[in-house]
């Protein structure tokens, strides 16, 4: 069966600078795939390059059997590959609802973005709350549930979420990480890049560890959470 995304040795440089070194991966549909590793091990810059904001300088990405190169980014995610970036990236001055609308921009079915935007306060009942407020004054973590949902927005056939618990505090990562996993369990496709290894590697069903730009490791989820080099490295364990 093909995989619905195949990364087949892709090369990413800033410049003179190689970020990321000749990575393989795919993601099945259905599954739900991580990307792991420390501060400038390439995962951002993957992501960054499979949803068109970076060209490759070497190797093929394919998406839904189609060769993604010099394919710009609006056009990727009318694909059906959508990214929830790091940081978030929400328009502060947009109202909630006003953000989660421009998720949906290139579709034209006004009833179905009515249904998904009520999804969307279904999912996060505090967004329903706030959807008339400015967004730039929501917590870190409302924040992250309106990203989350604005990419949710397009009906992606993949969802890409890139550090979704970054900076947030223990009750709301675990709250994020939940959703993930109820998505994950309600059929859709996600390629996750977590720095909090333990809760990717839990809800993954394959793993790859980057470190400097390379996969160094790769398996199951439930492999890796048991694999002393991972559990050392990543999990803080002896």
């Amino acid at each position: 069966m093909t995989a619905l995304l195949e990364v087949e040795d892709l090369r990413v440089a800033y410049g003179k600078v190689e970020a990321v070194k000749g990575i393989s991966f795919s993601v099945e549909e259905g599954q739900a795939v991580t990307l792991v590793g420390t501060n400038g091990a390439g995962k951002t810059t993957t992501l960054h390059a499979l949803s068109g904001l970076l060209p490759p300088s070497g190797g093929r990405v394919r998406f839904a059997g189609r060769d993604l190169a010099g394919v710009p980014a609006h056009q990727v995610v009318a694909l059906g590959l959508a990214h929830s970036p790091e940081g978030r990236h929400i328009f502060p001055r947009l109202t909630v609802e006003e953000n989660l609308l421009l998720g949906a921009f290139l579709r034209k079915d006004a009833e179905g973005v009515a249904d998904d935007t009520e999804r969307a306060y279904t999912l996060f009942p505090r967004l329903r709350e706030r959807r008339a407020q400015p967004a730039g004054t929501l917590s870190g973590g409302e924040q992250q549930m309106l990203a989350m949902t604005r990419a949710l927005m397009c009906r992606p056939r993949l969802l890409m979420l890139d550090e979704p618990s970054m900076g947030l505090s223990p009750i709301m990562m675990k709250k994020i990480m939940a959703t993930v996993a109820e998505l994950k369990a309600t059929g859709t496709t996600i390629l996750l890049v977590e720095q909090n290894a333990r809760a990717a590697l839990s809800l993954a069903d394959q793993a790859y560890v980057m470190e400097t730009g390379r996969v160094v490791l790769s398996g199951s989820g439930e492999r890796l959470l048991h694999d002393d080099v991972v559990r050392k490295a990543y999990l803080g364990e002896d």
